[in-house]
């Protein structure tokens, strides 16, 4: 019988404070708004040698220096259709139709992204943990899936699952 284990990390300090506006529908574009994002990571595999998954540490680390790196930021699409995104010296220009923002380049983060959803901020975050994860590559064949959690609102959870 084969078994499989995870581990998890949702702490408070992995909780970022960011502001944001996604499109839908097509044509319609929220106001600028701002969350109390939380995150969870959970990445589930075979035991190794030690007899766990992955070094909780280094998971909780990784996943709070992503977390730091959004925080107190304005979370802004580079790969949007309708919303340009341009940066000018030190500023950051956002626009969508009519509307238009203007923020200081230290107060944004460009995502590469096409929308600042809580679904694609939680692909992204996956994304570079498999990126910076320490020893996660020689890991892989024993790992199976890294899931991904962005609450934007208290209970109101996005998941990204990625297959490892």
């Amino acid at each position: 019988m084969k078994q499989t284990f995870s581990a998890s990390v949702t702490k408070d300090s992995l909780v970022f404070s960011a502001a944001h506006f996604i499109t839908f529908n097509g044509d319609i574009c929220e106001r600028l708004h701002g969350h109390n994002w939380r995150v969870n990571v959970e990445i589930s595999g075979e035991l190794d040698e030690n007899s766990y998954v992955y070094d909780f540490i280094a998971l909780r680390d990784a996943t709070m220096n992503l977390v730091h790196a959004l925080d107190h930021r304005v979370l802004l699409p580079q790969h949007h259709p309708e919303i340009k995104v341009t940066v000018v010296t030190n500023e950051v220009s956002a626009k969508f139709r009519e509307r238009r923002w203007i923020f200081p380049l230290e107060d944004c983060v460009i995502l590469p992204i096409s929308n600042t959803t809580a679904e694609l901020i939680a692909k992204w975050i996956s994304d570079q943990l498999i990126k910076d994860l320490p020893g996660i590559q020689q890991a892989m064949p024993r790992l199976i899936e890294l899931k991904v959690q962005v609450e934007e609102n208290f209970g109101q959870w996005a998941t990204c699952r990625t297959s490892l």
